[in-house]
């Protein structure tokens, strides 16, 4: 049976975010992002994020001992991190970048993956937010840390193995999330 403060879908309306904004079991995350490059999300966010909204920095809430990027944390190195931020795994909370849909999805996989399962996307994401006239801040937020106990849910990851062998039985679709260019090798991997 769903809990009244449970989330309506895994992607929320810039309505319902505006109608929930400031509830104390909501947590609104900026989760933008950039290819190296290609500017700093990081100093975006500061000028100009949701109102309340804490940054999700993907490069550094990730394994830093292997050279693969955007890899897993340890649950432990995880639950640090994102407790810093203020987010308990039972909270509500709402994922958005600054481009529409671009790396949100991956920080509520992230969350996800990490036990949180009150986790949305704002449908739009901030280009929607401003379009719509709302407000935006430049004011740094003030999270209170918090205890995310995390419970490693195996079956969101999918390792080398699993992907050769779904590949090789048919068993499961592999989906390649790249865009058309970098699929087919006629432009080159940025972090390669």
């Amino acid at each position: 049976m769903a809990d009244a403060n449970d989330l309506p879908t895994p992607l929320v309306s810039t309505d319902w975010l505006a109608a929930h904004l400031g509830a104390d079991d909501l947590v609104v995350i900026d989760a933008s992002w950039r290819m190296p490059g290609k500017g700093d999300a990081r100093e975006d966010y500061v000028k100009r994020h949701i109102p309340g909204a804490v940054f999700f920095p993907i490069d550094e809430i990730a394994d830093r001992a292997t050279p693969l990027p955007h890899m897993l944390p340890s649950p432990e190195a995880f639950e640090e991190a994102v407790g810093a931020l203020g987010i308990c795994e039972k909270d509500r909370v709402v994922v958005y970048d600054d481009q529409g849909l671009f790396s949100a999805a991956r920080v509520w996989w992230t969350l996800r993956a990490m036990g949180a399962q009150n986790v949305a996307v704002l449908d739009g994401g901030l280009p929607k937010w401003l379009a719509e006239g709302r407000a935006v801040s430049d004011a740094p937020p003030s999270p209170r840390a918090k205890c995310f106990s995390s419970s490693f849910a195996a079956h969101r990851v999918a390792d080398s193995r699993r992907i050769k062998a779904a590949i090789t039985s048919g068993a499961e679709t592999v989906l390649d999330a790249r865009p058309a260019g970098r699929f087919s090798g006629a432009e080159a991997e940025p972090r390669a």
